[in-house]
């Protein structure tokens, strides 16, 4: 029997990445306050918001393996989320040009009937090239990345932005360490190999 799967989110792109390990499963947005306490550190942070997220869920479905999610980037030692607007976004991209941005994303599996809570942060870190403000600006119009951390998506056009990526899972920079994820699902005895 294949065992009861919640996303505990309803972002499209962390939906589409989940589809990837053909395992069913049900969404449901989670109500968490995303805000930092202080002095809060980036691991620390979106650590804290998988954990809450999955566990916002816990009592509507005891039964079901609830994944949580959440994802910061930093950059020049500062939390940096996502810009909302056209001229933050453009703000972001331009100080980010020529340095590298570390996204943090946190991840909790949980199982409430069980008590089972497994946890991981994956650092990935993205190279950005020199751009020009041309280059900001036609990406901004023609992307529109008005809802992403660091103003980029990287399973666009974003990716021409970048002069390297670094990191054990490209899945990570989307919103859903897949491999961290298949060792937690593995480690709760569901293998989306033979399920």
């Amino acid at each position: 029997m294949t065992p009861s799967i919640l996303l505990a989110s309803t972002s499209p792109f962390r939906q589409a990445l989940l589809r990837k390990l053909g395992l069913p499963f049900i969404t449901a947005a989670p109500e968490v306050d995303e805000s930092p306490l202080p002095g809060e550190s980036a691991q620390a942070l979106v650590t804290r918001l998988a954990k809450a997220k999955a566990q916002a869920l816990a009592e509507t479905y005891p039964g079901h393996w609830i994944i949580g999610s959440d994802q910061v980037c930093v950059l020049d030692g500062v939390i940096t989320g996502k810009p909302h607007t056209a001229e933050k976004a453009r703000a972001q991209l331009r100080a980010a040009s020529g340095k590298a941005i570390t996204f943090y994303t946190g991840l909790a599996l949980c199982h409430p009937a069980s008590g089972t809570l497994l946890q991981a942060c994956e650092p990935f870190v993205v190279h950005f090239r020199t751009l020009t403000e041309a280059e900001i600006t036609g990406y901004v119009e023609k992307e529109q990345p008005l809802q992403c951390a660091g103003s980029f998506k990287s399973e666009g056009l974003g990716i021409c932005l970048f002069d390297r990526l670094e990191g054990r899972d490209p899945n990570t920079l989307v919103g859903l360490p897949l491999i961290a994820l298949n060792a937690m699902l593995q480690q709760a005895g569901i293998n989306p190999l033979t399920a």
